[in-house]
């Protein structure tokens, strides 16, 4: 039994002694490199002022609709003070009936064209990072550029450990991580509105 655990040793070390010059050689064929898109969409000032005008009107529309729900509030009370049946008491109940029903559909359309409004910031933005990405690489020759996370684990926050044990790339050497220089590549497409792509020191 020992010595069938020297024997699993000995083949380990030299699996391990042969990954370094592998890699390598993997590495010199197919160029490598990750990019952490949250990282832009969170912090590219563009794309948060973007994000920002729409949760600005948003948070306006709340006003708008608090209201909106003060008036209703007002007339719920007046309708109470009608006798049950009264052409009054019919007339304010159509009337409260009515713009219950115009205030869910106008919330539906206006909920509805914000969350497109938003889906379309980062869907353009998106695109615009992909056309970065794909400069970037045909520039610097890159073969593959991989998708990561680069935020950190904390044990206060379990959702932050779920997304870190999920992450697809474990590992990266921070030289080949190509986010900082797409930032800088989308404020120059945004100004000039050019295609030449900056170097990247790999």
């Amino acid at each position: 039994m020992r010595l069938i655990g020297n024997s699993i040793g000995l083949a380990i070390v030299a699996i391990c002694s042969m990954a370094p010059s592998v890699a390598l050689a993997e590495t010199q064929a197919h160029r490598v490199a990750v990019i952490d898109v949250a990282f832009i969409f969170k912090n590219h000032p563009a794309i948060k002022a973007q994000v920002s005008e729409v949760e600005n009107e948003l948070k306006s529309y709340d006003q708008e609709l608090k209201g909106k729900s003060e008036e209703l509030k007002q007339l719920a009370a007046e309708l109470k003070s009608f006798k049950v049946g009264s052409p009054d008491h019919t007339s304010t109940e159509e009337r409260l009936a009515g713009m219950e029903s115009k205030l869910r559909l106008e919330m539906a359309r206006k909920r509805k064209e914000l969350s497109d409004a938003e889906a379309k910031i980062y869907y353009d933005n998106y695109q615009r990072i992909v056309a970065c990405v794909k400069a970037l690489a045909d520039h610097n020759k890159i073969d593959l550029v991989l998708r990561h996370n680069g935020e950190e684990m904390s044990l206060e926050q379990g959702e932050s450990v779920i997304r870190g044990v999920m992450k697809n790339v474990v590992y990266h050497n921070a030289a080949i991580d190509m986010t900082q220089t797409v930032m800088q590549y989308l404020d120059r497409m945004s100004v000039a509105g050019g295609t030449t792509a900056p170097r990247t020191t790999r």
